[in-house]
């Protein structure tokens, strides 16, 4: 990631840009730039986002922007395969605990948990159709 951001300075310090004016211009906040350029992956939250902020800065500095993309994935895969499992497990395990703590409610039900709301549904429709049904046939028996 730090040969990523090295390219990228270089090439932006090249062409007499500052980091503000790229910044703008990119629609980021000069800090993104400058963790971006650093190296620092950290910083940022979302690995997708990081992606295609390099992919834009790349295009924008007139680079290979696709072989940017290359390098960035291969330091993903890089950086993902060094997870060791255990890592991998107390996370599942995070992920599992906060999984047991979250607010259900019709619209968040996975589809296995809908079918008894979706056949009671279906029952109160059937219901309902029969009793107007009743009462038409009774109003014209009169």
């Amino acid at each position: 990631m730090k040969e990523i951001g090295e390219k990228l300075k270089d090439a932006r310090e090249g062409m007499g840009i500052s980091i503000e004016e790229a910044a703008e211009d990119l629609k980021l906040r000069p800090s993104q730039l400058e963790d971006i350029e650093e190296g620092n992956r950290e910083a940022f939250k979302d690995i997708f986002y990081l992606k295609y902020f390099i992919r834009d800065y790349a295009k924008y500095l007139g680079l290979d922007y696709e072989q940017m993309v290359e390098d960035f994935n291969e330091f993903v895969f890089d950086y993902t395969s060094k997870i060791s499992l255990e890592d991998i497990k107390k996370a599942n395990k995070k992920h599992e605990k906060k999984d047991k703590n979250k607010i259900v409610s019709p619209y968040t039900l996975d589809k296995e948990d809908n079918k008894g709301l979706s056949k009671f549904i279906v029952i109160g429709l059937i219901v309902v159709v029969l009793c107007i049904i009743i009462s038409l046939v009774l109003q014209n028996m009169r």
